[in-house]
């Protein structure tokens, strides 16, 4: 199953409130990403049918280990990026916004390329 950026996002949100929190729970998906909880709750089916995201017997959402590296992945993209625009001059809340939108379409080869700007001129 190939994932969306709208998949991304989500398993990128598990993440984030899981280092937040002891554990995620749909609702707190919804009302971080301000979507209606039979939204989030037909994504978590498409996740957990492609492998990304289980569920324990408390309903609390956890990522598989695939979907842990896909959320990895798209949380340091969004951090790096998010750096840089900052320190081109960009806002935070614009660097933020605009950071979210790259994440997901920018290609491994130019992300690396970025990471090694950034670490070399430190």
């Amino acid at each position: 199953m190939h994932l969306q950026e709208s998949g991304e996002m989500y398993l990128e949100t598990i993440l984030v409130l899981s280092k937040k929190q002891p554990y995620v729970r749909s609702l707190d998906v919804a009302e971080y990403m301000g979507f209606s909880k039979p939204s989030v709750s037909r994504a978590v089916g498409l996740l957990r049918n492609g492998g990304y995201l289980d569920t324990d017997e408390d309903g609390h959402l956890i990522l598989t280990d695939l979907g842990k590296e896909i959320a990895e992945k798209i949380y340091e993209r969004h951090q790096v990026l998010t750096d840089v625009l900052v320190k081109l001059g960009v806002n935070k809340e614009t660097a933020t916004d605009d950071a979210c939108k790259i994440e997901h379409d920018i290609s491994d080869e130019t992300f690396k390329a970025i990471k090694k700007w950034v670490k070399k001129n430190k």
